[in-house]
C-alpha cells in the first residue's frame, strides 16, 4: 500500500498492486485495473517514487526473511513496543 492524499487533503492508502497507470491531466489521476480512479495532490513522479519505495520494502523483507534477519529485526521491534507479537517460527508452532 502507498499512502497519496486526495485534493481535500485527507490521506488514504491505496493497493499500489491494483494501479494500471498514472497520468497528470493537469491532477494526477490514478487508474486502477478495475476502472477505479483517484485524483490526488501528488505529482506522477511522487506516486513512481512510492510505488517503487513499497516494491523494494517487500522485496528487502523478503530477503531478509530468507536469510534469517527476519525475526531478529522484528524481535527487536517487539522488545520496543509490546503490544508487537513476532509471528512464531515453523518449530514454535
Amino acid at each position: 500500500m502507498i499512502r497519496v492524499t486526495r485534493l481535500n487533503g485527507e490521506q488514504f492508502a491505496l493497493n499500489a498492486d491494483l494501479i494500471e497507470r498514472v497520468e497528470a491531466h493537469p491532477d494526477t489521476v490514478a487508474f486502477l485495473v478495475d476502472g477505479t480512479k483517484y485524483v490526488v495532490k501528488e505529482s506522477v513522479e511522487e506516486v513512481l517514487r512510492e510505488i517503487r519505495e513499497y516494491r523494494a520494502g517487500i522485496l528487502a523483507t523478503s530477503y531478509e526473511m530468507d536469510r534469517g534477519e527476519y525475526r531478529a529485526a522484528v524481535a527487536e521491534v517487539a522488545d520496543e513496543h509490546s503490544s508487537v507479537v513476532p509471528f512464531p517460527s515453523r518449530e514454535e508452532r
